[in-house]
């Protein structure tokens, strides 16, 4: 058992078996053994069609240790019970944000809460997503552990000064608004912090007293429906979404209210359910309470898709059932093999992703996509028949742009292409060492014959292509099939990449040398030669 980083041994590690049907502890040279049982000579004989079978067993080790992770490209240790067999398991250390909250205060600082993001990549495209959070301790320590090598950003949440010692009910409010490390005005132009696999990085924070205002903004519901469902508000800094700030929504009074200080904040209020309505109001506090403007929720946009089928091909995805009040409805059409979601643009995903609605009886083929706020949306189409050849609001690709939809609903319909006149790239990956061969080998065992190598089909920008990932044998060769028409860059690389920022050319750049282009026509074949592409480890040097 070694740690990935510095490869050295890892003593007290635990390694076990999937269930933990055999578990032991590494000694301090990071050594383990177990002593397994041999396989029953009853399951021996033979198989008409392949001959004499061996008695034995295969299993799999798994390893944890406090303080380190699982290495997720880490290859599968699995091993016949018949073969005495040295494996190698490693352990990523956990990388770790430490520092201290600083008030401006001589006595003991309240207790702070802090929340921590991280830069990950949906479908090609980057954004900051919520990874933990923690709180400080009285003397305003605190401590992230458990983190994966990325990039992070990090804030403290409002405080507000509630001590009746120092508060005053009759005069203002104080309290301690958001930092965004290391002293930004917001998220978006809050700094990131880079680590790296094992690295502890040591951070401050200073907070800053400031006075809080009562806000209230009325809120007209058109819909009571909508009201009694539920109001949420998110509140953003200068106009650019993030956490940090927070005002709620009073239901007797149907208003927005809460405390904020200084600054111009925008307001937005959305309800769930099938009547769903979004309304968005910006303020701006100088020195005093504010009330009002009223905001004015209007019902989220209702899109309707049209799909056009240019297949040459028979039909085998079969007619799915749907539950419509409690009875199973044979549904046709494009609702058999298509879904389609529209995801928000925005780098802060606090905006939620709206699908295609359910049927609502027998007979109903109609494609329409509801409760769709106000905003900028990347249209995803899922099918398991053919691919999307054109994705189109009026003159709008909306396979490279966002679909703009506005305020009270308006957009216009999305309209697709479907075709399944699909394309091949194949070939072979230099550099692949081949698995080990011969009784005793885990190369043998069940399960294995996965290559090293994972295979990238990525479109070119302006492409008509779509982003294709395809398995390498343990001789190298790959075949990516059902592959849409257009240009691609392909690239295979010696571990997954999860974190493969496909969609953002200034990324892409840098594998410009690293694999070849090719061009296909719908029922067009290509081989290709692939040079390995070596990332290197957690940590490593390489």
């Amino acid at each position: 058992m070694i740690n990935s980083v510095t490869h050295e041994p890892i003593p007290r590690a635990l390694v076990s078996s999937p269930g933990n049907r055999f578990a032991t502890l590494t000694n301090s040279e990071g050594r383990f053994e177990f002593t397994l049982p041999k396989p029953d000579s009853a399951s021996g004989g033979s198989s008409p069609s392949n001959g004499p079978v061996q008695n034995q067993s295969v299993y799999s080790l798994m390893a944890r240790k406090p303080g380190f992770l699982a290495d997720p490209n880490a290859q599968a240790q699995s091993f016949q019970s018949n073969a005495a067999k040295d494996v190698t398991l490693t352990l990523i250390p956990e990388a770790l944000i430490v520092g201290a909250v600083a008030l401006p205060s001589a006595d003991a600082p309240d207790t702070i809460t802090l929340q921590i993001f991280r830069r990950m990549v949906h479908d090609g495209r980057g954004h900051w997503g919520l990874v933990g959070n923690t709180q400080s301790k009285s003397d305003g320590q605190f401590r992230f552990a458990d983190l994966p090598e990325g990039t992070y950003k990090l804030l403290t949440n409002e405080l507000l000064d509630r001590d009746p010692l120092t508060a005053d009910p009759r005069g203002p409010l104080f309290g301690y608004p958001p930092v965004f490390y290391p002293s930004a005005p917001d998220f978006e132009s809050a700094g990131t912090i880079h680590l790296a696999a094992g690295q502890t990085q040591t951070v401050s924070l200073s907070l800053v007293k400031q006075p809080y205002y009562r806000v209230k903004v009325p809120v007209i519901v058109p819909d009571a429906d909508a009201s009694a469902s539920g109001i949420s508000v998110n509140v953003y800094a200068h106009g650019h979404k993030g956490p940090g700030f927070s005002l709620g929504y009073n239901g007797s009074d149907r208003a927005i209210e809460g405390m904020l200080p200084n600054g111009s904040y925008t307001i937005e209020a959305s309800s769930f359910g099938p009547n769903s309505v979004t309304g968005m109001e910006t303020i701006t506090i100088k020195g005093g309470p504010v009330e009002g403007p009223r905001m004015t929720l209007v019902p989220n946009a209702a899109i309707r898709v049209n799909v056009r089928e240019e297949f040459t091909s028979a039909d085998h995805t079969g007619t799915p059932q749907w539950n419509i009040e409690g009875r199973a409805v044979a549904i046709s059409g494009p609702r058999r093999y298509l879904n389609v979601t529209l995801e928000p643009v925005d780098d802060y995903g606090v905006g939620r992703t709206v699908t295609l609605r359910n049927p609502t009886a027998s007979g109903d083929d109609a494609l329409l996509i509801e409760g769709a706020p106000a905003g900028s949306y990347w249209v995803r189409v899922h099918s398991s028949r053919g691919y999307p050849a054109s994705v189109r609001s009026g003159s709008l690709d909306l396979q490279h742009r966002p679909l703009v939809v506005g305020v009270g609903g308006g957009a216009s319909p999305i309209e697709i292409t479907m075709r399944d006149d699909t394309a091949e790239v194949g070939g072979t990956v230099e550099g692949i060492t081949p698995p080990p061969q011969g009784p005793g080998s885990a190369g043998n065992a069940p399960g294995q014959g996965q290559g090293r190598a994972h295979v990238y089909c990525i479109p070119l920008p302006d492409s008509s292509g779509q982003f294709t990932e395809a398995s390498v044998r343990p001789d190298g060769k790959f075949v990516s099939q059902r592959l849409a028409p257009g240009m691609y860059r392909v690239l295979a690389f010696d571990r997954v990449q999860t974190d493969l920022e496909y969609l953002n050319p200034e990324v892409m750049q840098i594998y410009e040398s690293k694999g070849p282009v090719v061009r296909v026509a719908g029922g067009q074949k290509e081989r290709v030669q692939l040079k390995l592409i070596s990332t290197s480890a957690p940590g490593s040097d390489e």
